[in-house]
């Protein structure tokens, strides 16, 4: 990049962020502290590095939603990675066409601010924006993931990839590997054209092959394990020179900031909850269970008490919402607090450990307009018991071979430069607002996060 593009660039005010998605604030510390990445390292010397909690349920549909809103589910209308209609029992997985809020990039692009934003997720199908929009693992191609159209062309040149294949993965861990890396560097390749080439007041890319490369490879890593615990470390150099190259770009006025949106634990058991509820007498099927696929709701008996989708929610089959209600209105809060007291006593049957943190109700965690659209339980697992939603499994509990990384909720990171950031308290839903005070942007008055820079 010439001196005299850097001056230009540096004239304005612009915010930068890259989202590492899943990466831990522990793990960066380690990596840090050992050599791995030592451009992080610098840029924590020089800005504040911070442990940032998430959003319950702790999925990065639900979290990067609650970023790029700043508000919790029940107002922006986002709750899991999938979820149903009360009146169907239909599946679906939410989109932006679910969002009920306006997200970061509208807010900054009313206020004549041009934008560039890159694989985050449940950003499809792309809204129109000021600038420029590449949607998520959710679009179903290239060519359906690209505001404006025109782009196109150049990012099929770029050989630009919407996600690594994660059924790879499952399959063998030798064939994904390959897979993996190629669409790290496609897509590291990609950000670094459009901050060359696209003109932006905020910038924003997410790496999920983060996220991939956890769920997979996370507990190898933590088993020192000689053949993958090298690799896991140098993806993560890699990432660590694509910051550096990013960093490089940036001109003096330009903030650079860094976040995840939730952290990672390795797996010890995954827990079908549903196959707890029918064992207890709260869920009942209308078919063989056998014959039961994923979370096929409609495989349900009116008679049934509650269920549970991904990931540790819990419904109570309540009349007058549910197409088959069966509990009574004027028993809610009986039947609630009773499963809930259930779920909080329980344990790993073949270790006895504790299995669920906390059940927490909707209203302990949300508020909002669409607070009834909620789970009426959160589960909230202890880590490394990772909560699933298939509605019949033949066990309560069971170790996975190929998916060994979870979720958590209160290991995410927020960095930002040359800023100093408070020492705890950190949520997901600060981080929205933070950028809009660093572009000098009005914060909306609904926001349910507060911005981080006094």
């Amino acid at each position: 990049m010439g001196l005299f593009r850097r001056l230009r660039r540096s004239k304005a005010r612009r915010v930068c962020l890259i989202g590492l998605d899943c990466t831990p604030h522990s793990l960066l510390e380690r990596m840090m502290g050992e050599g791995v990445m030592p451009h992080m390292a610098e840029l924590a010397r020089n800005g504040s590095l911070r442990r940032m909690n998430s959003v319950y349920p702790w999925v990065s549909s639900v979290a990067w939603a609650s970023f790029m809103t700043g508000q919790n589910p029940a107002r922006h209308g986002i709750f899991g990675f999938i979820d149903r209609d009360p009146a169907t029992l239909k599946t679906f997985i939410p989109t932006a066409t679910h969002m009920k809020s306006r997200p970061l990039w509208q807010i900054l692009g009313d206020a004549g601010k041009r934008v560039v934003v890159v694989n985050v997720p449940v950003t499809y199908p792309p809204q129109p924006v000021n600038g420029v929009l590449i949607s998520c693992f959710l679009s179903p191609s290239l060519e359906k993931a690209v505001y404006p159209p025109s782009l196109l062309p150049k990012l099929q040149e770029l050989g630009y990839r919407i996600d690594p294949d994660p059924w790879l993965a499952r399959e063998s861990r030798e064939k994904a590997w390959p897979d993996l890396w190629d669409a790290l560097e496609k897509r590291t390749k990609t950000l670094l054209y459009l901050l060359d080439h696209e003109p932006w007041d905020f910038f924003m890319g997410v790496i999920m092959e983060t996220d991939r490369l956890h769920h997979f490879w996370f507990e190898l890593m933590e088993q020192n394990d000689s053949v993958w615990a090298p690799k896991f470390f140098e993806l993560y150099r890699y990432v660590d020179e694509f910051i550096g190259q990013v960093r490089e770009r940036l001109g003096e006025a330009d903030t650079l900031m860094l976040m995840s949106d939730h952290g990672i634990c390795s797996i010890k058991k995954e827990v079908f909850y549903n196959r707890w509820l029918h064992d207890a007498g709260y869920l009942r099927y209308s078919r063989p269970p056998e014959e039961i696929k994923g979370p096929d709701l409609e495989a349900m008996h009116p008679d049934s008490v509650a269920y549970s989708l991904d990931p540790g929610r819990i419904f109570l089959n309540l009349k007058g919402r549910e197409r088959d209600g069966s509990v009574e209105p004027a028993d809610y809060e009986r039947v609630r607090e009773e499963i809930a007291a259930a779920a909080e006593v329980l344990t790993d049957p073949d270790s006895g450990e504790k299995l669920v943190r906390r059940a927490y109700r909707r209203e302990e965690l949300y508020r909002g307009p669409y607070l009834e659209q909620a789970a009426d339980l959160i589960l909230a697992p202890v880590d490394g018991y990772d909560p699933k939603g298939a509605l019949w499994k033949p066990h309560f509990t069971h170790k996975d071979q190929a998916m060994v990384g979870m979720h958590t909720y209160d290991d995410a990171f927020l960095y930002i430069a040359d800023h100093s950031l408070p020492t705890d308290d950190l949520s997901i839903l600060d981080a929205m607002p933070t950028v809009l005070q660093l572009l000098d942007v009005p914060l909306p008055a609904d926001l349910d996060g507060c911005g981080l820079i006094r």
